[in-house]
């Protein structure tokens, strides 16, 4: 497939504003902003972005077997219950149309992180999903690395 068009050149001010907000989403730890991010994009197919934050998660010190294993979370003991809260947080808000935001996930997610994290953590779940919409429809995929 062939990029589209290159959104970044055509808007980059509307491109750099969405990118400063990450800055703006400082109480979730770089670590779970990362397993989130590639959860999102996993389930919305996006190549580029699951390409990107499967390094960055890696960069932030994610071990392997966990992000092999992020697509069957639910399956595997490797994640905690506030990181499990967050992965099912992230789910319903990316499938969002499916079933809501069901108030015993909102209540699990609650017993885990303050207000100040849920509201970053679902800013960061919206914003992903810009992401992957974007990167998706105009076919933005990931360069080969050599290493």
């Amino acid at each position: 497939m062939i990029e589209r068009l290159d959104y970044v050149s055509i808007n980059g001010p509307a491109i750099a504003s969405m990118a400063k907000a990450k800055n703006d989403m400082a109480s979730i730890e770089d670590r779970l902003r990362a397993i989130i991010e590639l959860r999102v994009s996993q389930i919305n197919g996006c190549a580029y972005c699951v390409d990107l934050h499967t390094q960055e998660a890696r960069n932030s010190g994610e071990p392997q077997q966990r992000l092999d294993c992020l697509t069957v979370w639910r399956e595997v003991p490797f994640f905690d219950d506030a990181e499990r809260a967050a992965l099912e947080w992230a789910e319903a808000v990316t499938l969002i149309t499916k079933n809501g935001a069901p108030e015993p996930l909102y209540d699990s997610l609650s017993a885990h992180f303050s207000e100040r994290q849920i509201v970053d953590l679902t800013l960061i779940i919206a914003q992903m999903n810009a992401w992957n919409r974007l990167a998706i429809s105009f076919a933005h995929l990931p360069k080969a690395r050599t290493a």
